[in-house]
């Protein structure tokens, strides 16, 4: 979609706008981790290391956040500086775009929400952290998250460091599996699982070099296919946390929350925190590590996209010229 089409609602930021408008390579990013999850000022220096570590890799980033009655796609200072200290900023996930657009004021997007208007603007790669998914007992409590639905709706790279550990990898690879996602490791052959760069699932295809990706992206959109491609990027070793540790202090985050009566949209922030203080600041590392890995890769995706653009653009043939019927009656010697 051409940003002169856009829908109302959706504003750009001039360095979006002009990117887009001339093929450049635009990355979009999800405002909740502004929002959410850190305190002042770490939040914000966590949202500028990712839109810095897309700029690094080339491409031009664009937060996604609700404010004052529009979606903003690509924040300034003044703005991102506003939500990361602005108290109990709604979070916004795809469903509540329209709802928190007519109250006004300040809302931070999901991955969800952040796919769903980058699929609207014509932004091709979204980078976020972890992944929602499928929770362990959905076959009971039908928890699944909105990023998997729009994952279906909306089209997209998707770059992440794989789901939540908290969650049901398996049964989340085999929903995807099932709705058509294709699902890429970027330089690993199982699937990542957030805090820990492997999981014990492959994934079903392995793709070391960024054209590659971006041409897989080319090729599935080309043929038809629907919907986002799951890039998974798993957590650089040295921010990982211990495996063994990893699983002993999910599952007791997993106890407590069934002790607690923990169910529905409290459970996710409920075992983050959990896990938070029983590994202290080393899973607030392992969070910087993956959201800044994710936007860098997908900022070298964006660009290999963009390249991939370029040069068949200049391969195409130019457009045919009509001759004039004067010029088919002449002889082939007529010179005039």
């Amino acid at each position: 979609m051409s940003p002169a089409t856009l829908p109302d609602p959706i504003v750009l930021a001039p360095e979006v706008r002009d990117a887009l408008a001339s093929g450049r390579p635009v990355v979009a990013l999800e405002s909740s981790v502004i929002a959410h999850g850190l305190p002042h000022p770490q939040n914000l220096e966590t949202a500028s290391a990712a839109e810095g570590a897309v700029r690094e890799s080339g491409a031009v980033p664009a937060m996604v956040a609700v404010v004052d009655g529009s979606v903003r796609v690509g924040l300034d200072p003044e703005t991102a500086e506003r939500i990361a200290t602005a108290v109990r900023v709604p979070k916004v996930g795809n469903r509540d775009l329209g709802p928190v657009l007519s109250g006004g004021g300040l809302g931070a997007t999901t991955f969800a929400a952040t796919l769903a208007v980058a699929d609207l603007t014509g932004v091709e790669v979204v980078a976020c952290g972890g992944l929602g998914g499928v929770h362990r007992g959905a076959a009971e409590s039908f928890d699944v998250s909105a990023d998997l639905i729009e994952l279906t709706r909306s089209s997209a790279v998707v770059v992440s460091g794989g789901v939540k550990s908290i969650l049901d990898v398996g049964a989340t690879l085999e929903y995807l599996e099932t709705q058509g996602v294709p699902v890429i490791g970027h330089g690993c052959d199982q699937f990542p699982a957030f805090y820990c760069p492997t999981s014990g699932f492959p994934v079903p295809h392995r793709m070391d070099k960024d054209e590659q990706v971006a041409a897989a992206a080319e090729f599935h959109w080309q043929l038809g296919g629907t919907g986002s491609l799951l890039v998974a990027a798993p957590i650089p070793h040295d921010a990982a946390l211990d495996v063994t540790e990893h699983d002993r202090v999910i599952q007791e985050a997993l106890d407590a929350a069934e002790r607690d009566g923990v169910r529905g949209p409290s459970l996710t922030p409920y075992l983050m925190k959990h896990i938070g203080a029983a590994t202290g600041e080393r899973s607030a590392v392992a969070n910087r590590a993956v959201l800044l890995n994710s936007a860098a890769l997908a900022g070298r995706i964006a660009v290999a996209l963009a390249d991939r653009r370029a040069v068949r653009r200049t391969e195409e043939p130019p457009p045919c010229i009509a001759s004039s019927p004067k010029d088919d009656e002449r002889e082939p010697n007529d010179e005039r």
